[in-house]
């Protein structure tokens, strides 16, 4: 199973938010952290503010941060959110064209591993991903210098 880029930024957005917690931090600097494009995280961050998962500060000082505790936010949750409009197959689609498709036991049985993988990512929230004393480690892994003296 392949997740979207999509999803694999909004994760990493979420995981620097969780690591990140003094303060507001910019989409400039969770971009540079990453080695990623701005533009990419732009319409993201959009989302995962529309969806109650971080709160966007505007003006001149604003910035991001979580707006919910990282043990609130569940992992298969938001895997489930972003990765909506995903195929594995064309018959998991509504532009099914498969010939096959009436005969075919593929879409059962990829539905039925689908749903065990998010089902497996439902155990676990955003703590998992960044507690265990793997705060620190992110930290200076992130380049995030206030988060590393504080955790």
């Amino acid at each position: 199973m392949n997740i979207t880029r999509y999803t694999d930024y909004s994760l990493r957005i979420l995981i620097y938010l969780a690591v990140h917690r003094e303060g507001l931090c910019t989409i400039s600097e969770i971009a540079d952290s990453y080695g990623i494009s701005k533009n990419h995280l732009m319409k993201i961050v959009q989302e995962l503010n529309a969806r109650g998962y971080i709160q966007a500060v505007r003006g001149k000082n604003g910035g991001l941060r979580l707006k919910q505790e990282p043990v609130e936010i569940n992992i298969g949750k938001l895997v489930r959110e972003t990765e909506d409009e995903s195929r594995m197959v064309e018959c998991f689609g509504s532009n099914n064209q498969c010939v096959i498709t009436p005969a075919c036991q593929l879409k059962v049985i990829l539905g039925r591993a689908l749903e065990s993988f998010f089902a497996t990512l439902e155990e676990y929230t955003l703590e998992d991903l960044v507690g265990g004393g793997q705060g620190p480690v992110l930290a200076e892994l992130l380049d995030i210098k206030d988060a590393a003296r504080n955790k």
